[in-house]
């Protein structure tokens, strides 16, 4: 997992701030029956503070498992008690404009606060203990006139970002989510990448629910960005490589067909789909491992109706979008999570991703589908951008 520090430093000095505010503002409102706010205040602050500063300063990419999955609750409660505390801060401050004109503070306002304040908090911790395990099956009709005949009504369940690692040992929700796309019927299943943080240890006690998940023409898988043990701190080659290696194993004992730089042909009926898989491309600070033309060895251009599993969606906008050499109508993605934050059709991942959950098209010549993900990493929790399972109808 990858902590910027030019995102957590500004945190850091923002909570201090904050803290700054409300220890003052406790001090000079609070009467002397209610004295005993004021020391709660100053070293609750106190110890917040500290603790953010050692989940900043931890070795991320030497730790073990659970210890990063401590370091994700830590700061996730972090951000749990200062995002409602800089509401009501703003809030607050909002009641003391009249003072600008010789009036009144109103104090209405830091009533105000506290209430929004407490329903950030709890927003917030629905967000990690509730709708982190509420699936949503999303039904995706896709028509195109490239589509061959014997496929018309075929259907495709795409999964992604199971991030496993982040569940520790706890197998209860990966179980079910595998139970409800089975429960779906699918002609085909689909995982398109992240499916750990770091290590490829963290699969093995998932590898056997993960293998019930069940297909007439297979389960295909490609690798995301998470997949290659980048955000580890490896001995040497040697053990980065022996780690992908195992993930490669893991999925094969699965009974998945993971698509390094392949295609795999479903035939139906007279007819054939190309399923293509690449390995991961996207924008820096991305690695980049996949290579369209090497897992579509052949015209990219030919009529072959061509379904792409890549991880990143930058791919589709970087190379496939408004392409007129490459015939692929169907591109499906992940990666984004839609930031684990989503209300109203709106996430602050747009800032990111021009492409970052949902379909898009550049016409009649290409699709691209982001999947917003299952599983979570950062921040163990989902506000809004509910866990997905898309369910696609091919039609001609």
């Amino acid at each position: 997992m990858r902590l910027a520090l030019v995102l957590i430093l500004p945190m850091l000095l923002v909570g201090l701030l904050v803290d700054w505010y409300i220890v003052r503002a406790v001090w000079r409102r609070c009467s002397a029956g209610r004295r005993f706010w004021r020391p709660f205040a100053l070293w609750s602050s106190v110890l917040c503070q500290i603790g953010a500063i050692v989940a900043v300063c931890w070795p991320k990419r030497a730790g073990g498992d659970g210890e990063l999955l401590a370091l994700m609750w830590i700061l996730y409660s972090y951000l749990s008690v200062y995002l409602p505390k800089a509401i009501f801060c703003i809030i607050d401050l909002a009641g003391k404009v009249p003072a600008l004109f010789g009036r009144k503070r109103l104090r209405g306002f830091a009533s105000a606060g506290i209430a929004l304040a407490l329903l950030c908090f709890g927003f917030m911790w629905w967000g990690a203990l509730v709708n982190r395990y509420n699936v949503d099956v999303r039904e995706v009709a896709f028509s195109d006139s490239r589509l061959p005949d014997s496929f018309d009504g075929f259907r495709v369940a795409q999964i992604s970002d199971l991030h496993v690692g982040s569940y520790g040992t706890d197998t209860a929700f990966v179980s079910r989510l595998v139970d409800a796309v089975n429960a779906l019927n699918p002609d085909v299943v689909v995982f398109t990448g992240d499916i750990v943080n770091r290590r490829s240890a963290e699969l093995l006690p998932f590898v056997q629910p993960l293998s019930r998940l069940k297909a007439p023409m297979g389960v295909y898988s490609v690798l995301g960005n998470h997949d290659y043990g980048d955000y580890y701190n490896w001995p040497d080659s040697a053990a980065k490589e022996a780690n992908l290696r195992q993930l490669v194993n893991l999925q094969d004992d699965m009974g998945w067909d993971l698509l390094l730089n392949r295609t795999a042909w479903l035939r139906r009926g007279e007819d054939s789909l190309a399923l293509v898989g690449v390995e991961n491309v996207g924008d820096p600070p991305f690695h980049c491992y996949g290579d369209l033309e090497t897992a579509y060895p052949g015209d990219l251009a030919d009529p072959a109706f061509k379904i792409l599993l890549s991880h990143n969606p930058a791919h589709w906008t970087m190379d496939i979008e408004d392409s007129p050499d490459k015939n692929i109508p169907l591109t499906l993605s992940g990666h984004t999570h839609a930031m684990q934050m989503s209300a109203f059709g709106l996430s602050p991942a747009a800032f990111r991703y021009s492409t970052w959950g949902g379909m898009y098209a550049d016409g009649d010549a290409h699709s691209l589908y982001v999947n917003i993900g299952a599983g979570e990493v950062g921040i163990p929790a989902r506000i809004g951008a509910t866990p997905e399972i898309t369910l696609f109808t091919l039609s001609k």
